[in-house]
């Protein structure tokens, strides 16, 4: 084991943290395990809001450089650079929590989300004619198929056929399917999330030790 010292760290305290969600308040005989879970917990917070502040500035010193190349400066560069300053400027002088200051952080983050979501239809449309080239099949088929289906039942194009006696209660159900996709999804996140952490307290996976 090339840290044995770390690695007996990080798995005594996720054992701590996953003990102390199976102790109830009430058991004041193991109330330390519970105030040293909330501790543990704090630490990791700060750690990774820490991580996450140096990641943005390190983004900002990296377009920063680009944007100052003596060599074709990227444009695109100082626009993130401009953007970046300002809003962390106003958030800084009117807080996060000004109305204000929600409304224009909303105004331009709704259009990015939209423009985004745009690039996922195309990315999927694109795939689809990718995947009938390659393997043409019956899982091509039905993934072409309801991805159009999707597509089209959410640009409202089939709104008025909702009207209609017995289509409504159909179009009810199929909007409801991705939901259930996406929940498969979030469901599998999870017990990969879950896999990962118990490999990490068998000492199986070590990703602290370099």
């Amino acid at each position: 084991m090339r840290a044995p010292l770390w690695t007996a760290i990080a798995i005594s305290v996720g054992l701590i943290v996953l003990l102390g969600y199976f102790i109830p308040p009430e058991m004041t005989r193991f109330a330390f395990i519970l105030t040293l879970r909330s501790i543990l917990i704090g630490w990791a917070v700060i750690l990774a809001g820490v991580a996450a502040l140096v990641g943005v500035l390190n983004l900002f010193m990296v377009h920063l450089r680009r944007m100052t190349a003596r060599r074709d400066p990227d444009r695109y560069s100082i626009l993130l650079v401009i953007a970046f300053l300002a809003s962390f400027g106003l958030g800084l002088y009117l807080t996060p929590a000004d109305p204000q200051y929600q409304k224009v952080v909303t105004a331009i983050q709704a259009p990015v989300e939209a423009t985004l979501m745009a690039l996922l239809v195309i990315t999927l449309t694109f795939g689809s004619i990718r995947l009938f080239q390659r393997r043409k099949g019956l899982m091509a088929v039905v993934f072409a198929v309801s991805a159009f289906f999707f597509i089209l039942i959410a640009s409202g194009l089939l709104a008025p056929l909702q009207s209609l006696p017995g289509i409504g209660g159909l179009f009810e159900f199929i909007q409801r399917l991705p939901i259930a996709g996406t929940r498969g999804i979030l469901l599998g996140i999870a017990l990969g999330s879950l896999t990962a952490g118990l490999r990490i307290l068998l000492g199986a996976d070590r990703p602290f030790s370099g």
